[in-house]
């Protein structure tokens, strides 16, 4: 946008002859509702097909029909202005919406600020001070409700046919609920496309883990567009692996290693998590699923009679830990953890923690949406290696990939 060039400012300047700051904002006041006049006309003559002067040509038999009063909120204090009428009620300004008496860009600010997880108190007191406009929490809901069309576009919003990778995982939050606090959890699901950018294809707010619900929420998925995954990167959670064996039967699954490994630790003594850690990694960074299961076994005779609980889970787990093995370096750096989604869930946190318990569901998931949003601006890179990893997966996924490039 270009600004005003010195040579008008100066010429703006002597003809007004401005004595302090406030003529100078009623100066703008008067030439901003000039600017926004105008902009109405020149609408009304596109909607019309012809201006003022052109009538005697008008091949319409629609015409001019008067003006309508309108008060305005804007940045330089109220503003009064005519919006041009037809006589068919066709005309349809832009600049100035039907029923928008706001165009102080306020709502914006607001939306803005609550999407980096200011309370509403801070939102009311910043936008007081910088403004001098009282915006009560109430109305703070009000605004932020205009994303919800928004929300539910994009959570509907049409998906890749395909997906190399897809992590999924839940975040939990307190929730009011019929006057009672209830425990809720945001089910997040991302995927890296072929192209290797990830995106966050989706938020469900519910209440219990189970196989029926991971289902539902695959199953959209799927009604979205996504036709195959190559592998799913998860947690344990509960009733995601029937789901999932269910809804995409080609796929496989691959346990969070670091989760495990996590899950593994918190059975053993502190004055020997060192050690025991140090042999672990001996497992889990074996070059092949045989090696990993020798030394796995080296290890539980080794530790098991102290610690059998750090082995039994991974021994019951072993299906969806041992895929990892079959794979390049390049793959196992983007499958064996799911800290991709856990960073997601830490910008979460970041904006949530003002947030000791949300209000409502809806409440939840407009600071989630709006906190997606802001991550996935950043996330302009692919992964790293993508060709390689890409020339892998073709390899050892033979077809599947074929019809996507």
């Amino acid at each position: 946008m270009s600004v005003l060039s010195k040579e008008l400012v100066q010429e703006i300047i002597a003809e007004n002859d401005f004595k302090n700051p406030g003529e100078i904002i009623s100066f703008l006041k008067e030439a901003f509702k000039d600017v926004l006049q105008e902009m109405l006309e020149a609408e009304m003559d596109v909607s019309l097909g012809y201006s003022r002067d052109e009538s005697r040509h008008k091949i319409t038999d629609n015409s001019r029909n008067g003006y309508s009063t309108k008060k305005l909120k804007s940045e330089f204090g109220p503003v009064q202005i005519d919006i041009p009428r037809d006589r068919k009620g066709e005309f349809e300004p832009k600049i100035v919406p039907k029923y928008k008496r706001d165009v102080s860009g306020i709502e914006d600010k607001v939306i803005s600020l609550y999407a980096r997880g200011m309370s509403t108190r801070d939102i009311h007191d910043q936008v007081k001070e910088l403004y001098g406009i009282d915006i009560s929490a109430e109305m703070v809901s009000k605004i932020t409700e205009r994303i919800l069309p928004e929300i539910k576009e994009w959570q509907g919003r049409p998906l890749e046919a395909i997906y190399p990778f897809v992590f999924m995982d839940a975040i939990h939050y307190k929730v009011r609920t019929d006057g009672q606090i209830v425990n809720r959890a945001a089910y997040v699901v991302m995927g890296v496309d072929i192209s290797g950018k990830k995106d966050i294809l989706g938020i469900w707010i519910g209440e219990n883990e189970s196989s029926k619900f991971w289902l539902g929420v695959l199953n959209d998925l799927k009604n979205r567009g996504i036709e195959d995954v190559l592998i799913f990167c998860v947690d344990g959670l509960t009733g995601l692996k029937e789901a999932i064996a269910a809804a995409f039967p080609k796929s496989e699954i691959q346990r969070c290693i670091i989760h495990q490994l996590r899950n593994s630790f918190k059975y053993v003594s502190y004055k020997d998590l060192k050690a025991f850690s140090k042999d672990f990694k001996t497992v889990y960074t074996s070059p092949s699923e045989e090696i990993a299961l020798n030394r796995f076994e080296y290890l539980k005779n080794k530790w098991g009679k102290d610690y059998p609980y750090a082995f039994k889970s991974w021994e019951n787990n072993w299906e969806v830990l041992s895929p990892y093995y079959k794979f390049p370096e390049q793959i196992r750096k983007i499958i064996y953890t799911t800290n991709i989604i856990e960073g997601l869930h830490r910008q979460f946190r970041k904006v949530t923690k003002t947030k000791s318990v949300f209000p409502s569901d809806t409440s939840l998931e407009k600071m989630l949406y709006l906190a997606s949003m802001n991550v996935i601006k950043k996330w302009t890179q692919r992964y790293r290696n993508w060709d390689q990893v890409m020339s892998q997966l073709m390899i050892m996924y033979d077809g599947r990939l074929d019809n996507y490039i």
